[in-house]
């Protein structure tokens, strides 16, 4: 797999970071999980499906399941509950999606016309809301009750920085301390489930299930600082995406709470306008892009997403080494170094 890689530290230097050996490390369970997946979006209305196979067919990188998956190796796990639970987690990661897209607006996901566009919001709620319904199923039948509040927990906590996001949108004294907040609910929450439930399923101890906990949110929030910079550092066609998406909607992000802070008078002013929505021209987007560049904005937040990268990187130290440690050390500088 490959990604446009950013030049980062010299301690970092050397082959680009992919994801390849964490895709290698995870392939036959993922094999399993698909499984597992295609069985349980089935359902008599055919709307369902079509709708939801639409987005898990399309191309993800199945991120969050493999985090299950590598994390049951890494903790020498030798049972398949995780396959479920790991599908569990992608239901749960693919209905955010689909609300996402109604909430925003989205026009492109992964490269193709978002769901909302070809079936319409309401259906595509509605099929967020049965994926949703299929998680907690899955939940259900393993067993752990533990499992469960681990999900269940994180699907709240999601929902809850959703909704914070939605406050602070047009908001441009959003902190960067509220940002991390947000990003920390809305995306690393997930991540930290997906990989503690790993070592739950393994019977191992808290001290394990932290490490876990740690390298999945750390991650998490390095992965949402390199998305946010990817929408003012790489074209559509990189992104799978329309560029500058978060800067139509609104949305206070590091790279333009990092340009207003560092910015004069004047372009305060213009992200003040622009960020509430008082002006709208024609060349918005490339003038915000150019302040960005000129303050470094894209830089800093990837300097800010290795940092996190690396603590995620410093949890695993507790397991002995393998190559599923390796392969998810390296998933986390493939996801600061990666360019879509």
């Amino acid at each position: 797999m490959s990604a446009k890689v950013i030049p980062l530290k010299r301690e970092w230097a050397g082959p680009a970071p992919s994801l390849d050996p964490m895709l290698s490390q995870t392939a036959t369970a993922m094999n399993a999980v698909n499984s597992v997946i295609l069985d349980r979006m089935q359902s008599e209305i055919p709307l369902i499906p079509t709708l939801a196979g639409h987005l898990i067919a399309g191309g993800g990188k199945r991120l969050r399941p493999m985090l299950t998956l590598a994390g049951a190796e890494v903790v020498g796990y030798q049972g398949t509950r995780h396959h479920k639970l790991a599908a569990a987690v992608e239901f749960i990661h693919t209905a955010t999606l689909l609300h996402d897209d109604v909430v925003d607006g989205s026009d492109l996901r992964r490269g193709k016309a978002a769901a909302n566009i070809i079936f319409g919001n309401p259906a595509t709620v509605l099929v967020g809301d049965f994926l949703f319904s299929r998680a907690f199923e899955l939940m259900v039948e393993d067993g752990s009750l533990k499992v469960l509040k681990i999900l269940s927990g994180a699907s709240a906590i999601i929902a809850e920085g959703e909704v914070d996001q939605l406050t602070a949108q047009r908001q441009i004294e959003t902190s960067e301390e509220r940002y991390l907040n947000i990003i920390g609910a809305k995306t690393a929450a997930l991540f930290a489930a997906a990989s503690r439930i790993a070592a739950v399923v393994a019977e191992r101890g808290e001290a394990e299930e932290q490490a876990l906990d740690d390298y999945g949110r750390n991650l998490g929030v390095a992965f949402q600082l390199v998305d946010d910079a990817i929408d003012y550092d790489s074209s559509a066609a990189e992104m799978g995406k329309s560029r500058g998406d978060d800067f139509r909607e609104g949305k206070m992000t590091l790279p333009v709470i990092l340009a207003y802070a560092r910015g004069d008078e004047k372009e305060r002013q213009f992200w003040k306008d622009a960020i509430s929505g008082r002006r709208e021209e024609a060349g918005d987007l490339d003038h915000a892009i150019a302040l960005i560049d000129k303050h470094d904005a894209v830089a800093a937040t990837r300097e800010r997403a290795r940092h996190f990268a690396e603590r995620a990187i410093d949890a695993l130290a507790i397991f002995p080494d393998s190559k599923a440690r390796a392969a998810m050390a390296e998933a986390a500088r493939f996801a600061v170094s990666r360019g879509y």
